[in-house]
């Protein structure tokens, strides 16, 4: 459909401003490398930081109290990085989360910009595509994952039941194709879930709550 690019770039061009981060945060992001500049109007007054109150990286991975089940917290528009179109202030994989196979993963998404977004797990080979699929697993993804949602909180799990390398990206015509995913690998021989951000070493799965 014709209008799914203008949509899609609309959103490209909201810079949004970084969150205030301790040391275990995000890096700020290199300058961005693209045709337009940041002078459309910014987003990052718009966002409802109550939505996000009071969490921070150590909730991105986080063990249940069920046994063999993991919990994660992805946000998008985290940070400025990818004009906004990032996952916990990263994105084009430069985050991965690996779990064990087999393990249940219950998945928290929060969006707390007016630019819709979403969040679904898919092949890797589908982030090439304008618009991605349903998702591989099943249950895999938040409702109307190729609407978005802005302002908003869902959650959904699924069974990370075969082994692969697969993406946690925006389900949101184009958003996967410019970058708005990071990584999701299915391990058969890791023994704890691990969480890797950036350049740093990856790091095992904060104790339950």
């Amino acid at each position: 459909m014709s209008f799914l690019p203008t949509l899609a770039c609309s959103a490209l061009l909201i810079p949004c401003a970084l969150f205030a981060a301790d040391a275990a945060e995000p890096a700020a992001p290199a300058a961005p490398e693209h045709e337009h500049h940041a002078d459309a109007a910014t987003a990052s007054a718009g966002r409802k930081m109550e939505l996000i109150e009071g969490l921070s990286s150590a909730d991105f991975l986080r063990l249940s109290a069920k046994p063999k089940t993991v919990e994660l917290v992805v946000i998008a528009v985290y940070n400025d990085e990818n004009y906004g179109m990032n996952f916990n202030g990263y994105a084009k994989g430069g985050a991965t989360y690996t779990i064990p196979l087999g393990w249940e993963v219950e998945v928290s998404f929060i969006n707390p910009s007016p630019v819709p977004h979403s969040l679904i797990v898919i092949e890797k080979d589908s982030l090439k595509k304008l618009q991605v699929p349903e998702p591989y697993f099943k249950g895999g993804a938040v409702p109307e994952h190729l609407k978005g949602m802005s302002y908003a909180k869902s959650r959904f799990q699924f069974t990370a039941d075969e082994v692969g390398d697969y993406a946690l990206a925006c389900g949101f015509p184009a958003h996967a194709l410019n970058g708005h995913w990071i990584a999701l690998e299915v391990s058969a021989e890791a023994k704890e879930p691990t969480l890797k951000l950036g350049a740093a070493d990856a790091k095992s799965a904060s104790p339950a709550k």
